[in-house]
């Protein structure tokens, strides 16, 4: 029988690339993005994989023009409000990681309603890692365990309790871990999660990435030994 991960991870890279090599705009790609995620959570629902994390959107992103950075918003509003019913029937519980502060008002406000709404889910939590970067996150991590006082007492925190100052810290582990669009590099995503995570990279870009590839993924997950350090 072949393993299956329980917490995959996704770099959804290649929506610009796709829709430049159609002679699209870039918005066009990251519109078809959308609609790979939705298809991407109805497959792991139905292979019954328990948790995803979506790198939705990068703190490197707000590098972008400011007309592309409306776009995607514009976009993960509209998905919130289009699939949030469907999300909800399907048991899909909804969590973020990253600062939303920074977010437009609107998507914070539908992001709040979306967790809030979907918090009973039980058969997939979808992670929607939004201004979120690793080093951003272990940063903040550390200066909450300063601020309550454990600095001035020199106290080290345990794993476990530096855990607990992460975005989510009661999700597992990374087992898998995917990029699309052939770059292979983690672009500071969740390290402290993927610490020993399988990685796989893959030449298909984001919006060309299918269930049957999802489906490769994890056979190659499973063809391999994880030693976790050991022999």
């Amino acid at each position: 029988m072949p393993k299956f991960p329980q917490h995959i991870a996704v770099i959804m890279d290649g929506n610009g690339r796709w829709a430049t090599a159609r002679g699209l705009k870039r918005s066009a790609g990251h519109r078809e993005g959308t609609e790979t995620i939705d298809r991407l959570l109805d497959h792991l629902l139905k292979i019954k994989i328990p948790c995803v994390s979506l790198y939705a959107f990068s703190t490197e992103n707000w590098r972008r023009p400011k007309t592309e950075i409306s776009e995607i918003f514009n976009l993960l509003n509209e998905f919130i409000q289009l699939k949030l019913e469907k999300m909800i029937a399907n048991g899909v519980r909804i969590v973020t990681s990253g600062n939303l502060t920074r977010l437009p008002q609107k998507s914070q406000l539908l992001l709040a309603d979306a967790t809030k709404r979907t918090a009973k889910g039980k058969k997939l939590t979808a992670n929607f890692c939004l201004n979120y970067g690793a080093r951003d996150e272990l940063h903040r991590a550390a200066s909450l365990w300063a601020a309550g006082g454990a600095a001035k007492a020199k106290k080290l925190p345990t794993e476990k309790q530096f855990r607990k100052l992460l975005w989510q810290p009661d999700l597992p582990d990374i087992d898998l871990l995917v990029r699309t669009a052939g770059e292979q590099r983690l672009s500071n995503f969740m390290l402290y999660q993927a610490a020993y995570a399988e990685l796989y990279f893959t030449e298909k870009t984001w919006p060309e990435f299918a269930a049957a590839d999802v489906d490769v993924a994890i056979a190659e997950f499973s063809r391999r030994k994880r030693k976790f350090g050991g022999l």
